[in-house]
């Protein structure tokens, strides 16, 4: 045998040593690449993974500011509450972890699925919301199941509070969890998900003012998430608080005067355009709205035949009826159709074309004047009257005060109502003008629709001599870094400039709606201020001559509305009134407006303001 077999030869042993080293060299080498790779490619990120497996970063709700009326009287504040977070990273079984969270805090099982899909485009680790105000019961269930429930965080959390329930609440609005299209809104670049904003009312439009800065907790977490020690917290910024114009007893007064009835009041001074009271029925509690509403609640209160979540102020289109008839006085005297002495008879109804129009009274006022006609509110005269003006002037007139466009208070979907023109009815009819419908839209009929909040406009301007104040619901902002008070000031957007013997006429006339005995309004005489106002009663649908409007179904009967203001002399309130289906204005819309006035007066020079 050969002594130098092929594994002992020393050249072949030397090649084989060669791969090796090459062989251990490429394994060193992708070794090396792949370290490299890790620590600066993917560094960051499993670095990240790291610390998330131990630190937490949880953001701290801001109290809200406070609310509170024109004297200091606390409105709405925010209490203590508990929230239950989930993190989607943490959950091992998130099927097991839902059907025990809907066993222990009875969630509907639905939208705890839905929740825990929103998860899914959230920033890793991120902690949201899936239920907020849990009882003391809950917390103590879900804290005796600690360790069966990883991925679940409870927070102490502030949860806004209404003092008074339903009182005012289309007025502060409620709030709610932002959403994903609400998140993408420029003023929401800073909002994190699960944070709760002002979602309707004063609480929207001033959201950004009073919902404050997010804090932040930096936690250390065990295996299951929970957590463990605090490492670090930045403290949130408290929002600022709000002063609102109105006054709680003339907004309690509201309320009560409405009592079931659906409709609303709202009373403002014409002096600077403060609103004192605004209330709408049906209301809704905004407490409930403002915590976690499943949706067979929100499906019963969106779908309630009442229209709860309605602001009949702002939002409600109504015929005004007879309250119109002051715009139509304004363009018939302006216009120098109709003089103060002019006498038109009445007997009940008005021949025109092929039609009779006919007047509330049967059997008719007999000769009336304007003073007279207002105070009786003669529809006769009133057809005659519109009929010589034409409807563009009338219509021009209604647009001087402010009529038919919104009044811009700060309340979101404020609307417009309809004052008809003649090209307004070919854009939106097709069709022409027709006279007829011109005496229809001297009472307030037709197309005419007004807000309730446009009416306490209209009659605050006429007490004002035409000047025209901005509705305003803010009184002042308190800065709560600073305690600086930022006041709002009134601010004047026009007149409508109309010559002194015109406002003294109406005026007049308006004082004997109330005072004088054939006045509509003698349900509004007070013994203790001088009230003029005006009556009006809306018809919903058409009846045929003869027909008792109370003869009718409830919710055909006529709208009642009563417009006034006080002192005569020295105008300090001015009030409208609407009650939906109410029958005569004179009758239902009065009494009301008598009680607010009656209210505001007899303490506005008694009340002390707190410091603001």
């Amino acid at each position: 045998m050969d002594p130098y077999t092929s594994s002992d030869n020393p050249r072949e042993l030397q090649n084989r040593l060669s791969y090796l080293m090459i062989g251990i060299v490429a394994i060193f080498v992708a070794l090396l690449l792949s370290a490299g790779y890790l620590q600066i490619t993917q560094g960051r990120y499993y670095k990240e993974q790291s610390e998330n497996n131990r630190i937490r970063v949880v953001s701290i709700q801001p109290p809200r500011g406070l609310i509170f009326d024109r004297y200091g009287a606390l409105l709405a504040n925010n209490v203590p509450s508990f929230n239950l977070y989930l993190v989607l990273e943490d959950i091992p079984d998130p099927k097991a972890l839902l059907d025990q969270l809907a066993r222990l805090i009875q969630m509907d099982r639905a939208e705890l699925d839905r929740k825990i899909r929103s998860l899914k485009n959230n920033a890793p680790y991120m902690p949201v919301k899936i239920k907020e105000g849990l009882s003391l019961k809950e917390v103590a269930l879900i804290e005796s199941h600690r360790l069966d429930l990883a991925g679940t965080l409870l927070e102490p959390e502030p949860q806004r509070n209404y003092l008074y329930g339903p009182l005012a609440a289309h007025l502060l609005g409620y709030v709610g969890e932002i959403s994903p299209a609400q998140l993408q809104e420029p003023e929401n670049g800073d909002v994190l998900p699960g944070t709760s904003v002002g979602q309707n009312g004063i609480e929207k439009t001033y959201d950004t003012h009073i919902r404050g800065g997010a804090g932040q907790k930096i936690i250390e977490v065990d295996a299951l998430g929970h957590e463990m020690k605090v490492l670090r917290v930045q403290e949130p910024a408290s929002g600022n608080d709000l002063y609102l114009t109105i006054d709680l007893d003339v907004q309690k007064a509201a309320e009560a005067a409405l009592g079931k009835d659906a409709g609303t009041i709202v009373a403002i001074n014409p002096k600077n355009g403060e609103i004192l009271a605004l209330a709408s029925h049906p209301a809704f509690d905004p407490n409930q709205l403002s915590r976690t509403l499943s949706p067979a609640d929100w499906e019963a209160l969106s779908s309630d035949p009442g229209h709860p979540l309605t602001n009949r102020a702002t939002q409600g289109q109504y015929p005004p009826g007879s309250i119109f008839k002051l715009v139509v006085s304004a363009a018939a005297l302006e216009s120098k159709e109709v003089t103060l002495e002019e006498q038109i008879n009445c007997t009940g109804g008005m021949y025109f074309g092929r039609r009779i129009y006919k007047d509330w009274k049967r059997g008719g006022h007999g000769r009336m004047d304007l003073h007279s006609a207002i105070v009786q509110s003669c529809d006769v005269f009133f057809y005659e009257v519109g009929r010589r003006v034409g409807i563009d002037r009338l219509a021009d007139f209604a647009f001087r005060y402010g009529l038919g466009r919104p009044t811009g208070i700060e309340l979101t979907s404020e609307k417009s109502g309809n004052i008809p023109t003649t090209q307004w009815k070919i854009r939106a009819k097709g069709e022409p003008w027709f006279p007829g419908e011109t005496l229809s839209a001297s009472i307030g009929q037709g197309f005419v629709t007004v807000t309730p909040v446009q009416m306490a406009h209209l009659i605050a301007t006429v007490a004002m001599s035409g000047v025209r104040y901005q509705p305003h619901l803010i009184k002042a902002i308190r800065d709560r870094a600073t305690g600086r008070l930022f006041e709002f000031p009134p601010v004047q957007i026009g007149k409508v400039a109309l010559a002194d013997e015109t406002y003294n006429a109406i005026r007049r006339a308006l004082s004997g709606v109330v005072s004088e005995p054939h006045g509509t309004g003698g349900a509004a005489r007070s013994k203790m201020v001088s009230i003029g106002g005006k009556t009006g009663t809306a018809q919903v649908v058409g009846i045929q001559p003869g027909v008792a409007t109370k003869s009718l179904p409830k919710h055909l009967q006529d709208h009642a509305w009563f417009i006034a203001y006080a002192p005569v002399e020295d105008p300090q309130i001015a009030v409208a009134v609407l009650v939906e289906h109410g029958g005569h204005g004179g009758e239902t819309a009065a009494p009301p407006a008598k009680r607010i006035i009656e209210e505001y007066l007899k303490n506005a020079g008694s009340k002390i303001h707190q410091p603001l």
